[in-house]
């Protein structure tokens, strides 16, 4: 069954896979420093309103699938894990200072993916067989009044 999310204004289900590491691969996140870093995630999804459904902390990296609000875009999601993770972590650890210098804990970039219950053939094909005529662009189809 669709786990349909509402806000006051909209319905949604929108979830997104993020794959991010630590700099240099740095296999650091282990024992206390791993279930920190999940707390924190934890935290700055709750505040967020974000739904974690599934979630890994590796030695050198992170999997999430989240389910997010529809005004709050990936790479804001990332912004707040990454920025406020690293910001916390290298305070609360200061043996990650000497291995992280530069206050960056997360290697720049990140992976991010949709995941939903439909192919793009299925939204394709819905789109194609809605009660539309064709007027000069067979991919973007405007009905008539």
């Amino acid at each position: 069954m669709q786990h349909y999310r509402k806000t006051s204004h909209s319905v949604y289900d929108l979830k997104y896979h993020f794959v991010f590491t630590t700099k240099y691969r740095k296999s650091i996140l282990r024992g206390e420093v791993a279930e920190r870093v999940r707390e924190l995630i934890r935290e700055i999804c709750r505040k967020l309103d974000i739904e974690i459904l599934k979630g890994h902390v590796g030695k050198d990296h992170v999997h999430l699938l989240l389910s997010v609000p529809p005004n709050v875009p990936p790479s804001r999601v990332m912004q707040a894990v990454k920025g406020k993770t690293s910001h916390s972590m290298l305070r609360d650890f200061r043996t990650l200072n000497r291995a992280f210098w530069g206050r960056h804990l997360w290697s720049r970039g990140y992976f991010v993916c949709t995941s939903g219950n439909v192919t793009d053939e299925v939204i394709e094909q819905y789109i194609a067989t809605q009660s539309v005529e064709p007027r000069s662009d067979p991919d973007f189809r405007i009905e008539d009044e």
